[in-house]
């Protein structure tokens, strides 16, 4: 054979790792969306158990407080997944108001503290899942409370991406980590990892990179995408 038609050889102890296939990161995607909602819905089942059992007729108002959170929370979720993990039905571009309500409404159930510093007239639908997915990520990297501050900015005929997660302990799981360079899952949990992976997917489709950072009290993701 000639160098050209020569197959790339992996050095001996760098195996080739094959790529997941298209239906398993689906799969996978499916089972973290209903990882997120199973939890709220299974509390919105519990509340209506005790409003039906005649004995814990002193529970009427912690199970209707239950039930109204839950189902808040629930709403939520559903508003920011079909934006951030959907296709929203056929927009190509997004208000970031809008934008702003999702996070404000997911983060309503975190322990961190959202910090929005976008101002752009309008977003693509790369730089919006960019953004939203992101911004969630932050929020999950302060589990005892912080603040994730999420800032986007045009240069160069790039739109800059950065959002930041400041607070005490900030972790970031190295299946995120992977996840976001592109690479497969190994022994982590799928639910971290995929999300991660996705955001790969659609920032390299767009023609864009994104990165992370761990430091000792702040976790920074960036990314960068090329404006329309």
């Amino acid at each position: 054979m000639t160098d050209e038609t020569s197959p790339i050889q992996a050095p001996p102890d760098l195996p080739i790792v094959p790529k997941p296939r298209t239906a398993e990161v689906a799969a996978y995607l499916a089972a973290r969306m209903c990882h997120d909602f199973i939890s709220p819905a299974s509390a919105i089942v519990s509340g209506l158990d005790l409003l039906e059992d005649p004995t814990a007729e002193d529970m009427r108002e912690d199970a209707m407080s239950l039930i109204a959170g839950s189902a808040r929370k629930l709403a939520d979720l559903l508003a920011f997944t079909r934006v951030a993990f959907g296709a929203s039905a056929s927009s190509e571009t997004f208000d970031p108001r809008d934008l702003h309500k999702l996070l404000t409404g997911l983060f309503g159930h975190m322990r961190a503290e959202l910090d929005w510093r976008i101002e752009a007239a309008s977003l693509n639908k790369p730089a919006t899942r960019t953004i939203l997915n992101l911004a969630q990520l932050a929020g999950a990297a302060l589990p005892l409370g912080g603040v994730a501050s999420v800032a986007a900015v045009e240069e160069a005929g790039h739109l800059a991406i950065a959002v930041k997660a400041k607070g005490v302990k900030p972790r970031l799981r190295p299946e995120v980590m992977a996840g976001l360079d592109g690479k497969p899952m190994g022994d982590g949990l799928h639910g971290h990892w995929v999300q991660a992976y996705y955001i790969h997917l659609f920032v390299q489709d767009a023609g864009g990179k994104v990165f992370s950072k761990v430091d000792e009290d702040s976790v920074v993701f960036a990314a960068t995408l090329p404006l329309p």
